[in-house]
Formats: C-alpha cells, sequence, structure tokens
C-alpha cells in the first residue's frame, strides 16, 4: 500500500516536469475525467453538504477535535450532510460527530503516502490522485465551509474558496473560520491586504469569524435559508448502475 502511495506522488512530480508525449498527454487527460465520473457517481445522491477544512494532524483529545467533532453533530441536526476530505484529525472529528449522530458523513480523501488514512466516520468516500480534482468535488455539492485549524492544505483551501466566490466563479457561499486566535495573525495579514489595496473592504463580508458552534450554525442556516433553495436527495436510476 505504501509502495502505491510514493508511486501517485512520482507520477504527479512526472506530470509537472515538463511537456510529454501527446500520448502521455492524452493519458492523464482521461485519467483525470475518469476520476471525475467517478467522483460524481459516488457523490451524487449525498444530499445538500456543508463542507468542514482542517489539519489531520489533531489528536482525538485535542480542543479543536473536540470542537469539530461537536460541530458534525450540529450539522447533522439541521439535516445538512457533512463532507470533509476523509482523513485523520478534524475531518476524522467532523465526520465522527456526524456519523455518531445519525447524519450523513461522507469524504473527499487524497491518495498520499502519509496522514491520508481515511477515518472510519464516513457513509461513502471518494478517492482521488490529484487535489484539484479533490477540491472541485468538496465545493461541487456544498451550501457553506468551515475552516477550522490546520496548515498549508487548509489555508489552500480557505483562499482558494474565497477566491472563486469573489471573481464570482462560484455562488457567495457563506464561510466560517473557527479559531480566532489560532487565526489572529492572518486576519492582520487580511486587515494589511484591505490597506495596501490587494483586496476591496467589502471582500471582508466573504468571512466570519466566530467560535461557537452554535453561532456558526445558526449563521450558516439563516443564510442558506434566506439566499437558497436547498436541493435535497436525488433518487438513482437503476439503468444506469447507481
Amino acid at each position: 500500500m505504501e509502495g502505491e502511495g510514493v508511486k501517485v506522488v512520482n507520477d504527479k512530480v512526472l506530470f509537472l516536469d515538463g511537456p510529454k508525449s501527446r500520448f502521455k498527454e492524452l493519458v492523464f487527460t482521461l485519467k483525470v475525467v475518469m476520476q471525475f465520473i467517478s467522483g460524481f457517481r459516488k457523490l451524487h445522491f449525498v444530499g445538500p453538504c456543508i463542507t468542514v477544512f482542517g489539519s489531520a494532524r489533531f489528536k482525538e483529545d485535542h480542543i479543536y477535535y473536540v470542537k469539530a467533532r461537536q460541530l458534525g453533530a450540529r450539522i447533522s441536526q439541521i439535516g445538512m450532510t457533512v463532507m470533509t476530505g476523509g482523513g485523520p484529525g478534524i475531518m476524522e472529528a467532523a465526520n465522527r460527530g456526524a456519523y455518531e449522530s445519525g447524519g450523513n458523513s461522507v469524504g473527499c480523501a487524497i491518495n498520499l503516502p502519509m496522514e491520508q488514512v481515511p477515518n472510519a466516520y464516513m457513509h461513502k468516500c471518494a478517492f482521488f490522485d490529484y487535489f484539484f480534482i479533490r477540491k472541485v468535488l468538496m465545493l461541487k455539492y456544498s451550501y457553506a465551509f468551515v475552516v477550522m485549524p490546520g496548515g498549508f492544505g487548509t489555508l489552500d483551501e480557505l483562499f482558494e474558496t474565497v477566491t472563486l466566490i469573489q471573481t464570482a466563479i462560484i455562488n457567495n457561499f457563506p464561510i466560517v473560520v473557527y479559531g480566532e486566535e489560532f487565526y489572529d495573525q492572518l486576519k492582520s495579514m487580511i486587515q494589511n491586504m484591505i490597506i495596501e489595496g490587494t483586496i476591496s473592504e467589502t471582500d471582508l463580508d466573504l468571512l466570519k469569524f466566530s467560535d461557537d458552534v452554535d453561532e456558526i450554525v445558526n449563521h450558516i442556516t439563516s443564510f442558506i435559508s434566506d439566499n437558497y433553495k436547498v436541493k435535497h436527495k436525488m433518487s438513482p436510476m437503476k439503468w444506469l448502475g447507481e
């Protein structure tokens, strides 16, 4: 299993190493298309989701794990599916909260040689070799996003989502950042961006910072009910093998 993970990473490195033969580029493109289709089929019936981003490294006794677990339970109580990156840490905690509360719990996992062992608290999990495919799927089915404390990957997911909303590529879905102390310097950096004119002051409206689980869920619920008609689960078609 470990060898397979390393091979996937090497394939990515080779792809970024410059132009390949037309045949190899075609094979890569077909692989990407097939992974998208596989993800669509796996997640088509999961229902409206709220995606929770966060670090894979927090253990069960960490306060952020505890809070993410509470958040997952609360999201399930409002009838939404919890979606995560499918791994350990914050992802496991959010999935676990939903799973143990009788709610729907799903994930989009990435094949990596470390950290990304799928957690045991998902009803469905789609697996991908490339981060960009995974991120598209995590955005596609969600009406809101909660960003818990995390590292480079979590910041990448946060700013990618904010950028897509800022540029009107996706709808103005609510993004809530949990961990006001953890992200204090990030808030300062955002204020500095406003001062320097690299973003607009109105862009602050795209983010809400809160450490209160109930406030987070109430904010998301109010925003969705005021702005969107939620599309609930669709029925599978047997003739498509669903």
